[in-house]
């Protein structure tokens, strides 16, 4: 009887653990996003021998790849890096001049975690993603905004583009002075190009940005700061059209198979490494998982954490 009674509360004990969720201890502290605006899969991680991209190929063995990433909501580059900032398919102007509705992941970092403007930033080739580190609610409007440097000399939504070797020095100044805990980085190729027809551009953007990318994870390597408890992603805003499609590369914004898959590349201390991922997921399912990995709630957020990314 007494064995009995020893048993039962055994099994009890064995329920109720296997019931309870164990909460993952992350590694990372910190979270950098390049978002890499507007390649297609097929001259980038789904051609074969990935000739555009021999320094993220190479990489694949330190990090893990979603091949079916997905733009799930307006295919256009405000709207794609807005998901990203917010976690919320918005239908926002693509010029720059209106801003998200809801707070963004920057706000909530810095309010949630007591952190400066210079603990997180939002660096851009474009002047209009500058629009993105803000939002019109009245809770949050113009407060716990992301120091932002975008276009121009940094002069914001109204400035244009700026060349991308310019964006690439200011952010290496910016990781190395100010050693963000969340970046946002938008290179404006190969869409610029790609907008303009030119195929030696469009070509030429995507090698320069994977190149800006090895530069950009080395420094993680060998910084003290960064090393061993950074985060690195790379994604894209949106995709372009297949060939036959609207006139194909040069334009974007519909919901054709090209526009909509995109890819994500992570490199980190809680990635997997060496592994390709054939699920589907899509860019607020990013904004979940840099939410759950950094400790920031978001409550308007719609996406839910990649778990399959985590080792």
């Amino acid at each position: 009887m007494r064995f009995s009674v020893i048993a039962a509360l055994v099994l009890l004990v064995l329920a109720s653990c296997k019931n309870d969720k164990v909460e993952r201890v992350f590694h990372t502290r910190n979270v950098i996003v390049i978002v890499v605006d507007g390649p297609r899969v097929t001259e980038t991680w789904n051609e074969p021998g990935r000739p555009n991209i021999p320094y993220q190929s190479a990489l694949l063995q330190e990090g893990v790849l979603l091949e079916n990433f997905r733009n799930e909501g307006p295919t256009w580059t405000m709207n794609g890096h807005c998901a990203i900032t917010t976690g919320n398919y918005l239908n926002i102007p693509n010029g720059g001049n209106a801003v998200p509705s809801v707070p963004n992941i920057f706000q909530l970092f810095r309010k949630q975690h007591f952190l400066d403007s210079t603990d997180v930033w939002l660096v851009a080739s474009k002047g209009k993603i500058g629009a993105l580190a803000n939002c019109g609610d009245p809770m949050w409007n113009d407060k716990y905004l992301p120091a932002r440097n975008c276009g121009i000399n940094a002069g914001g939504a109204t400035s244009g583009y700026r060349d991308d070797s310019t964006t690439f020095e200011i952010v290496m100044d910016v990781l190395e002075n100010h050693h963000p805990k969340l970046m946002l980085i938008n290179f404006k190729e190969p869409d610029v190009s790609g907008h303009s027809q030119d195929s030696t551009g469009y070509i030429q953007g995507i090698q320069d940005t994977d190149e800006y990318i090895q530069k950009i994870w080395h420094f993680i390597q060998n910084d003290a700061t960064y090393k061993n408890n950074t985060a690195l992603i790379v994604t894209n805003d949106h995709g372009r059209h297949l060939n036959g499609v609207s006139g194909g590369y040069g334009g974007h914004g519909d919901d054709c198979e090209g526009c909509r898959h995109i890819t994500l590349f992570g490199l980190g201390p809680d990635f997997k490494k060496n592994t390709i991922i054939k699920n589907q997921y899509n860019q607020t399912d990013l904004t979940a998982t840099i939410a759950e990995m950094l400790g920031i709630v978001m409550p308007s957020g719609q996406g839910t954490p990649i778990k399959k990314l985590y080792r």
